[in-house]
């Protein structure tokens, strides 16, 4: 078996206004839509990340708002500043983390997050994320 790509679904209380937040704040591409079931899509040819929105119309039921999914992406910050200038929601600004990553949190009108990341500059640099002057404990290269 070889992936090739993943979806995850978000269960919102209005599908119309979800794409018109995947796609004309977040930049995500409509895939399908049939009745009030939709997904969109952001990457291409070997990574695609599917973000399916289940409408209260749909039949697959479950609490609105309660997803959440992590995008590994690059420039972070450039995407970040792009998303905010069309009115995305942030609710953790980009930032280093001591797990080695960089990154941020989206939140969707429903209270969906989207955190998009990147390996962190100190994970870059082989240091702890954090830790200005290289000592402590030296995370492992890429």
């Amino acid at each position: 078996m070889t992936p090739h790509a993943t979806a995850t679904t978000f269960h919102v209380s209005d599908l119309e206004r979800s794409l018109r937040y995947y796609v004309g704040v977040l930049g995500f591409t409509e895939r399908f839509r049939f009745g009030d079931y939709a997904g969109v899509q952001m990457g291409g040819e070997g990574a695609v990340v599917q973000i399916h929105l289940s409408g209260p119309g749909s039949t697959n039921k479950r609490a609105v708002g309660q997803g959440t999914i992590y995008v590994f992406c690059d420039a972070v910050d450039d995407y970040c500043a792009e998303i905010v200038a069309r009115g995305a929601t942030i609710q953790a600004p980009p930032r280093d983390y001591e797990y080695g990553m960089r990154d941020f949190v989206v939140e969707d009108p429903d209270g969906n997050l989207v955190t998009f990341g990147c390996e962190g500059r100190a994970a870059a640099n082989g240091t702890t994320a954090g830790d200005d002057d290289g000592g402590g404990e030296t995370l492992p290269q890429a």
